[in-house]
């Protein structure tokens, strides 16, 4: 689309940031622009034509610290971006160069790819004192070699969107499902190929039936902001798969796109939320507000450096550099006004405009900063506790970061989940015989009450995950002993060393029937941990049914097989019968409301029959005392009482349940154990063995009260209990 042909700027706005477009009756059809640049000295809005004829237009308005202006004439679908005049001191923290196009922090979409040649650097890359090559300002125009924003509809969404009805599932009834929409869909036989890793992949009818017939009730996209590829995986022919490097945080990544990249991503990702809305499933988004895709000092200049670098990021005294608390090279100022009003527009528009459900906060310590410190009365997490709109969507924080201090698991305030690395590691620890006793297991199986039990919190602040995209597959985890990232090109270097994982006697790929075996066993164990927990269980796609990446736990630059997910794996037997085991399993868990518990559990009779609400037993029977926590075990049995679950429902009528027994039994010796009597039960039924190979053919067995039963080596089994 073409700028007007002799185009003029009016004063206009300085509110909303971002373009703005107005057209219909009685109103001069164009578009307001604004752009928040408090250190600049002047600002040029640069309109392209298709064939990338640029007409620069300066915006001489400048209100509280605000660049504005409207252009009459401009209409959605034109595409703009920035040039921003100012003084170039490095040393002193100030990168402006007017040379550089900037993309609008508030684009809505983006049109083009970022690519990465000495151009699109504010410094002179190729400098031949490289120690203080980002000292030297690059004047070449970059504009070539970078996307532009996109002027938008300024319309509330149609009719198609308005009848979208949000499923607001409880947090305790919620099951998260993390997956990448490309790797989701990329492979998928039942959607159209031209689809396939795609928003209109994600929202096919193909794609849908998968999630709703297992059973989960929220989707954890990985990120869809507009993110860039970093130059050093540019230089070895990869890309940036996963999309922790974000650059655009109001646009869609146009890169997931089928319909177009010139507005229609919008209207594309909006279809998506309101198809997984219209099957009961709710959007979470993966968001990266910790820090950029400019990287540090000697990283490219693409929006906020060269707005205004001293405002947006965290500097050190030596200003030339960035304080990075991310390990990605810089990290957002989040405690300067204009950078957390940045965070809260971006996120109420992905709720209010793109209907979204909730958010998980990538590395949220680093948001929760204050000048240094992590502090949990921080103006970030002040703001969103009081925001009419964000206080009441989904919040999960990644509690830590990298820098000092920034492990806060179990510290975030009331409103906020937290991903509970404990539980993933207990567990982990647990099934793999490296758990020194049985303290830790105990509360993370029963919803973490030592981290959440304060500030009228809940179970459900612990997001409880044994796998997540980062790390080893659950395949993967029974499969090896150590990562093997060698195709990620960095000597093997990246990556976590610290797995918790068990190969089951080799590493990788084996044919040996019993290796084998004892694999789908391990991976079944770990699934009935998972989904019989207290908490909100998070899986992560194509565990369900074992997909594998070959040992690479880092795969954040495999856009390849290696990520995405093998629809052929649920036709083979054995990833139909962990697919039908984990289909199960949720069932179990959102027809039982003792498994998913609002409360945590006291320990102590609630009823006249003197049953605690939760007990844990020995292998003989009888109720573990203060001494066996301490004392090496690998069989934690445990009794979930549905007699008189807390809380009422909605008519005030006691809530009631099944009671379930839980034999988790880690050692590689089979065991005998006595199954607790009355009045605990008369009996009882098996829900899950998972030395059953096939769930869906496994005979349902009884067991009698005060029985002695063995128990196969490594095994789980989710017994009901039946009262005489």
């Amino acid at each position: 689309m073409a700028p007007p042909a002799t185009p003029t700027v009016w004063p206009g706005s300085e509110h909303p940031l971002g373009a703005r477009c107005r057209t219909g009756p009685g109103r001069v059809a164009g578009t307001n622009f604004s752009l928040w640049a408090g250190g600049a000295e002047a600002v040029d809005l640069c309109l392209f034509d298709d064939d990338g004829t640029e007409t620069r237009l300066p915006l001489t308005e400048w209100t509280h610290e605000i660049w504005h202006g409207f252009v009459p004439g401009v209409r959605p679908g034109q595409r703009y971006g920035y040039r921003v005049h100012g003084r170039w001191d490095p040393w002193t923290g100030a990168r402006f160069n007017p040379a550089k196009l900037l993309l609008d922090p508030y684009a809505r979409a983006v049109d083009g790819e970022f690519s990465l040649p000495p151009e699109v650097y504010g410094h002179v890359r190729d400098w031949p004192e490289r120690h203080v090559a980002d000292t030297v300002r690059d004047d070449r125009d970059s504009a070539p070699y970078v996307p532009k924003g996109v002027v938008l509809h300024d319309e509330a969404p149609g009719d198609e969107w308005r009848d979208d009805r949000r499923p607001k599932t409880p947090w305790a009834d919620t099951v998260i499902y993390e997956l990448h929409v490309r790797g989701f869909t990329r492979r998928h036989p039942g959607i159209p190929e031209e689809l396939r890793g795609t928003y209109a992949g994600l929202a096919h009818p193909a794609a849908i039936e998968h999630l709703t017939r297992l059973g989960v009730t929220a989707v954890e996209l990985l990120p869809v902001h507009q993110y860039a590829h970093e130059e050093h995986l540019v230089r070895r022919g990869l890309r940036n798969y996963w999309g922790y490097n974000s650059i655009g945080y109001f646009a869609p990544h146009a890169a997931y796109a089928a319909s177009g990249t010139r507005g229609q991503q919008v209207t594309e990702f909006r279809r998506m939320v309101r198809a997984l809305h219209a099957a009961g499933i709710e959007v979470i988004l993966d968001v990266v507000y910790n820090h950029t895709a400019e990287a540090g000092e000697f990283g490219p200049t693409l929006s906020l450096r060269g707005i205004d670098n001293r405002a947006y990021y965290r500097l050190p005294s030596d200003a030339r550099g960035y304080t990075d608390y991310t390990g990605c090279g810089n990290t957002l100022h989040v405690v300067r006004p204009q950078v957390l009003r940045l965070i809260t527009d971006s996120l109420r528009y992905w709720v209010t405009e793109m209907g979204v459900d909730g958010f998980r906060f990538d590395l949220a310590a680093a948001l929760a900063r204050s000048m240094h410190d992590v502090d949990m009365l921080s103006p970030f997490l002040a703001v969103i506790s009081q925001d009419p709109v964000l206080r009441r969507v989904k919040l999960i924080a990644e509690p830590w970061d990298v820098g000092s201090g920034g492990y806060q698991v179990g510290a975030f305030p009331p409103l906020w989940t937290e991903w509970n690395d404990r539980y993933r590691n207990a567990v982990r620890d647990f099934w793999r015989g490296a758990l020194p006793d049985v303290r830790d297991l105990g509360y993370r199986l029963s919803g973490s009450s030592d981290l959440y039990s304060w500030g009228g919190r809940r179970p459900y602040a612990s997001i409880n995950f044994i796998t997540a995209h980062d790390g080893f597959t659950l395949r993967d985890l029974v499969s090896y002993h150590q990562k093997h990232n060698e195709d990620n090109g960095e000597f093997n270097r990246d990556g976590s060393n610290d797995n918790r994982s068990w190969n089951c006697g080799a590493e990788g790929e084996s044919d040996d029937p019993d290796i084998t075996a004892l694999r789908r066993r391990q991976m079944r164990n770990l699934l009935t941990t998972l989904l019989m927990s207290t908490g909100v269980p998070m899986l992560v796609a194509g565990d369900e049914f074992g997909r594998t990446q070959g040992g690479n736990n880092n795969a954040y630059c495999q856009d390849n097989e290696t990520s995405w997910l093998d629809w052929s794996l649920p036709d083979t037997p054995d990833g139909r019968a962990l697919l039908d085991l984990t289909t199960r399993l949720l069932t179990l868990r959102r027809t039982h409301l003792v498994l998913r518990r609002r409360a945590f559990f006291s320990g102590r009779p609630h009823t006249d029959d003197g049953l605690r609400d939760l007990a844990w037993f020995r292998p003989d029977g009888q109720e573990m005392t203060e001494p066996d926590w301490y004392a090496p075990a690998a069989t934690l049995t445990f009794y979930l009482s549905g007699r008189d679950i807390p809380g009422r429902d909605a008519y005030g009528r006691p809530l009631t349940d099944a009671s379930f027994l839980i034999v988790l039994h880690a050692s590689h010796q089979p065991a005998d154990i006595t199954l607790p009597g009355p009045p605990w039960a008369s009996a009882y039924t098996t829900v899950v063995d998972t030395t059953d190979d096939d769930q869906s053919t496994a005979p349902e067995r009884r067991y009698e009260g005060g029985q002695t039963l063995p128990v196969a080596a490594r095994s789980a089994l989710v017994l009901r209990v039946e009262r005489g």
